[in-house]
């Protein structure tokens, strides 16, 4: 099945029997930790005098007295030893036996442990999800001693056949949502699983698609953790720092490690100013283009006169105008993101000058169209979970109120309302609490009551109102 493959090798020995048994150790270089295969599987193979015993005995044997390695796992497919082989064991292979030991000799390079760049947070924990799954469970069970703690392991991917592990409290996840993520996982016909957005789309409900995902990511093992204790379920994939967390709500986009770690009445201001900051960053764009378009009235007088002044003196229509901007941006940005770091200023710098100062100046944008655009790019990233859907809500908003004004952004939005409450993530209504409302899990919503409130009572997720799955126990 290897063929000539450089990196698979085959170390045949023969045990010390009466008649000599053929035996082999195939590994995969790179994988396998060089001084763990010698020290804990050939010396103690080579220097152990057998009994004379079928092949079968003998790898009973040797798993029972002759090897020092902490895992061993037998197996009698093929399918296994690939799988076991390709993931850093060594596997023990006798001649006359249909069996096969896999021993744990793990010893491939990987990032070590450090905090993540995409959930930074000033209070909490500086460590972060790295790629090697083992590490990543460690460091859930190093949070959560609990022995209801449960990892359930899948494999997906019909070429990559890559692991992943099902995190869950036993007591507190719903065997509901459990069999739905186990079916849908098993379901996926995906040749390779590289990354967390490979099986998104095969968690998410049919019948609820949406710009919003039902699906949660985190790099976090203390953000998983409390996840984990509201009864969701956590999926490790390996080779990936990314963990999904389901179900996932809507609310959680503005909650972070700091709100619990701050006094209630500052974690309930930065709560605040996370909503208001993704609404100015969605509808900004749109109304000022509404506003100046067909609804010049609503200005303020003295920013009437000022924004006509500036209107008036480029040459494109308001809607395009934002548009080009809005959309040179977005250019800029991924620009930013792709180029090498040394570059990232220069990028910077011609950003400022080019769609700053130049332009204003040649008077191909107005100052009062850049200042708003340039608001609402910067309000995007405080909740940048939610940076995706906010860039195609902001061009609809800017097209819908470029053609028809104020009342086509308020159909808009009560559009995309009717389509956000609709969703479902695992039968888990997406708005909860919001719609269907719950005046009790209001208390960590927009404010963030004290730990003498929230420790009263642990709100299950799957007993929000009007969910499909009803049965979780709730303490």
């Amino acid at each position: 099945m290897f063929a000539d493959s450089a990196d698979f090798t085959v170390r045949e020995l023969t045990l010390s029997t009466e008649k000599p048994v053929k035996a082999a150790i195939i590994t995969i270089e790179g994988m396998c930790s060089k001084e763990v295969i010698a020290l804990s599987i050939l010396t103690p193979l080579l220097s152990y005098s057998f009994s004379d015993s079928s092949p079968d005995e003998l790898l009973s044997e040797i798993k029972t007295s002759v090897l020092t390695s902490s895992e061993i796992v037998e197996f009698n497919t093929l399918q296994e030893a690939v799988m076991f082989s390709t993931s850093g064991f060594a596997v023990l292979s006798i001649d006359g036996t249909g069996r096969m030991l896999a021993i744990g000799s793990q010893g491939f390079p990987f990032r070590s442990v450090s905090e993540p760049e995409s959930e930074v947070v000033q209070r909490g924990s500086r460590e972060g999800f790295t790629e090697p799954l083992r590490i990543n469970m460690t460091l859930i069970r190093r949070r959560m001693k609990n022995p209801d703690l449960v990892f359930e392991t899948l494999t997906v991917g019909k070429e990559s056949q890559t692991q992943l592990m099902l995190c869950y409290l036993q007591k507190s996840a719903s065997p509901e949502i459990l069999n739905k993520i186990r079916k849908r996982l098993n379901s996926c016909n995906l040749e390779a699983v590289l990354a967390s957005g490979y099986l998104s789309e095969y968690l998410e409900d049919k019948g609820s698609k949406s710009i919003f995902s039902g699906v949660g990511i985190s790099e976090r093992p203390d953000t998983v953790c409390g996840k984990l204790s509201e009864g969701r379920i956590a999926i490790l994939i390996d080779g990936t720092p990314a963990v999904i967390i389901v179900p996932h709500l809507f609310v959680e986009e503005f909650q972070s490690v700091d709100d619990y770690s701050n006094r209630p009445y500052y974690a309930t201001f930065i709560r605040i100013l996370k909503y208001l900051s993704f609404m100015i960053a969605v509808f900004l764009p749109g109304i000022y283009t509404g506003f100046a378009q067909f609804h010049p009235e609503y200005f303020p007088t003295g920013l009437l006169i000022k924004t006509s002044e500036s209107l008036s003196q480029t040459p494109l229509p308001v809607t395009l105008e934002v548009l080009l901007i809005t959309f040179v941006y977005e250019i800029m940005r991924e620009a930013g993101l792709r180029i090498p770091k040394p570059l990232g200023h220069a990028v910077s710098i011609v950003g400022a000058l080019v769609i700053g100062e130049s332009a204003v100046s040649a008077g191909i944008i107005s100052s009062s169209t850049l200042m708003v655009v340039a608001t609402a790019a910067i309000c995007s990233y405080v909740t940048s979970p939610l940076y995706p859907p906010i860039t195609v809500l902001r061009f609809i908003y800017i097209i819908v109120g470029g053609i028809f004004g104020l009342w086509g952004i308020v159909l808009a939005t009560a559009i995309v309302l009717i389509n956000m409450c609709a969703k479902t993530s695992l039968g888990v209504p997406y708005m909860s609490s919001l719609a269907p409302f719950s005046l009790r899990s209001m208390r960590d919503v927009f404010i963030r009551a004290d730990w003498k409130s929230l420790a009263k009572r642990t709100i299950r997720v799957q007993k929000f109102p009007e969910t499909e799955d009803s049965n979780a126990d709730e303490n």
